[in-house]
């Protein structure tokens, strides 16, 4: 099976640490080196460092790219700077999410939209479908590796100066050239390091040295859902709307784009369901697609390394979403409470 996945330009930097090697989303990725629960609080003390480029980048360049892009995503980017970038939405002509991905204003007339691997040659037909003139738009994946180093000491240790979120510089980190984005998907200071594939190899070996610590993707998961962040295919999806899913904020309801009415309409009526965030009450560990008693589901769940407790996220009928609302989980096989918490469970101002 290993021989039909994809791998990324660093599969033998994890090979030689140890790392124990999964298949997901159609690459050959590590799940963790020396342990999840270690790796998860190297990110929480200080800083560690994932392999992200199984991810997706997707240029879309022209001076009709805004239009073109204005059209199918969520968020207004004409709001949006050059050396800024923007969580949004691409959506359906039902409001669900097609994907959730970060877009990056390059220049004037050249966009870098980072998608979720699994997603990847999905968005990129969806939005090559509908190029308009003036547009161009080409799946640069393969020419790119893409690093995350997050942590409180993250920035400190690959000596890089301060940053406001959600923008971008190119930067040169031991005598690689980068573009550094200041994004995350863990609730903690850090960045999100774009370079050449075939400088991937130089740069992982440059910050490892600089006592940062290999993370895998059990890691990323327990941080992302500390931080009550979404993972597209567990929490969100094309069966999903933004406004059920929590993610309203990322919709600018005033302009036009695929699905608008649709979401307009949710907004109006309120939504059936919702997206809650919980504790588990006693000891259990929620799993995605264990039922919540009244017509709910678990999308995300697990144990949290830092509160030491049972967390994990769900839809559950609005009536039960409120903060402070008491959850029944079938957690296999027995009733097990939980209560509805707001998001997220885990911030770093404690």
């Amino acid at each position: 099976m290993a021989d039909t996945l994809l791998r990324t330009p660093l599969h033998d930097r994890h090979v030689a640490l140890g790392a124990r090697m999964v298949p997901f989303a159609g690459w050959e990725m590590p799940v963790q080196y020396e342990g999840v629960i270690p790796e998860h609080r190297a990110v929480r003390h200080d800083a560690g460092v994932f392999d992200v480029s199984h991810m997706g980048e997707i240029e879309v360049e022209g001076p009709r790219a805004l239009e073109l892009l204005q059209g199918l995503i969520s968020s207004d980017l004409a709001k949006v700077e050059p050396g800024h970038a923007r969580y949004t939405l691409l959506t359906n002509d039902e409001g669900g999410i097609v994907d959730d991905l970060i877009a990056y204003r390059l220049d004037e007339f050249r966009w870098l939209l980072v998608v979720n691997a699994s997603n990847k040659d999905t968005d990129h037909a969806w939005i090559k479908e509908r190029e308009i003139s003036g547009s161009d738009v080409r799946d640069v994946s393969l020419e790119y590796a893409l690093l995350a180093v997050q942590g409180p000491r993250a920035i400190a240790r690959l000596g890089l100066p301060e940053a406001p979120r959600n923008t971008f510089a190119e930067e040169t980190i031991d005598g690689v050239q980068t573009m550094v984005n200041r994004t995350g998907y863990t609730g903690e200071d850090g960045c999100e390091i774009l370079c050449m594939a075939e400088d991937a190899e130089r740069l992982w070996d440059a910050i490892v040295a600089r006592g940062v610590t290999p993370c895998g993707l059990g890691a990323r998961d327990t941080l992302r859902l500390e931080a009550g962040l979404a993972l597209h295919g567990n929490d969100i999806s094309p069966d999903t709307d933004a406004i059920s899913a929590g993610l309203g904020w990322t919709c600018a309801l005033d302009k036009q784009f695929t699905g608008v009415e649709e979401l307009r309409r949710i907004k109006g009526e309120g939504a059936a369901r919702k997206l809650v965030a919980f504790v588990m009450e006693e000891r259990a560990i929620p799993r995605h697609g264990m039922a919540i008693d009244g017509g709910g589901e678990v999308t995300s769940g697990t144990h949290s390394p830092t509160l030491d407790v049972g967390i994990g996220m769900g839809y559950v009928p609005s009536g039960s979403a409120d903060v402070g609302t008491e959850l029944s989980i079938d957690v296999r096989g027995n009733a097990r409470r939980a209560r509805v918490v707001k998001k997220p469970f885990y911030t770093r101002e404690g």
